[in-house]
């Protein structure tokens, strides 16, 4: 038999009668619903917690075309205000107007120049004060040291971030069949000048050799780079976009 005084969580009028057909149905539990499309999204994206206030979201965005975005990265970018595309430390094989056709937003490029003007990275951490912004980096998203760097700025400034990471050279050079647990340490090759030679990178190399490991060559990509002549002359004036080849880089390896 049931005690006389239950500790069931019912209301006083369902426990009227010990008949089912009589008893009173409990009321269905109320919901809160997101306040927004924005809050919809956050919660979907990843699980994380529900936050009420907005942030910076770092996306990577993979190694081809614009069909390598996450899932979850997708998700934030449409519930984003804001989208920017860092576009010199390396590039996507598909033009932004195929990455805004999937998005449903528009891309904002940032070249080199703004990626390294403070002016340029404040205003976008200021923008994502009052609204979520995302900034797509092409591979993952600590590829470069530039991203590391906004990272801590957006910190310091006391503005949330979310990363979500994709797919990045560093790990897809398994392709090729050599072991990434016997890569040393990754070097880059850039184009010489006249004046500027840099050669860093032989000594990394050798010592890689000496310990019979391989090595990572990043080579250079150079896209709307000023002209050094026409800035002499006050005239601001980009040189034409270059892509080392790898042939380019054994010279330059054997000049060093």
């Amino acid at each position: 038999p049931l005690p006389l005084s239950p500790p069931y969580p019912f209301p006083s009028s369902a426990r009227q009668s010990s008949s089912p057909s009589r008893r009173q149905p409990l009321p269905a539990p109320r919901r809160r619903a997101p306040s927004s499309t924005s809050q919809r999204c956050r919660r979907r994206v990843a699980g994380w917690s529900v936050a009420a206030a907005v942030m910076l979201y770092m996306i990577g965005l993979g190694l081809c075309d614009e069909r390598d975005i996450t899932v979850r990265g997708l998700d934030a970018v449409r519930s984003c205000a804001s989208v920017y595309l860092e576009a010199y430390t390396s590039i996507l094989l598909v033009g932004k107007e195929k990455l805004e056709a999937l998005y449903g937003k528009e891309v904002q490029l940032l070249d080199r120049e703004k990626c390294e003007s403070d002016s340029a990275v404040d205003a976008m951490l200021e923008e994502a004060r009052t609204a979520d912004v995302a900034f797509l980096v092409v591979g993952d998203v600590f590829g470069a040291t530039t991203h590391s760097d906004m990272q801590l700025r957006a910190a310091k400034a006391g503005i949330d971030v979310r990363v979500i990471h994709n797919s990045t050279v560093m790990t897809a050079v398994g392709a090729c069949g050599l072991q990434l647990y016997r890569f040393g340490e990754c070097i880059s090759i850039v184009f010489f000048t006249e004046s500027w030679r840099p050669d860093s990178f032989y000594d990394k190399i050798k010592a890689n050799m000496k310990n019979g490991l391989h090595t990572l060559c990043l080579l250079d990509i150079r896209v709307k780079e000023p002209d050094m002549e026409a800035l002499c002359m006050g005239k601001k004036r980009y040189e034409p976009p270059r892509y080392m080849s790898v042939n380019t880089a054994i010279e330059e390896a054997v000049r060093a």
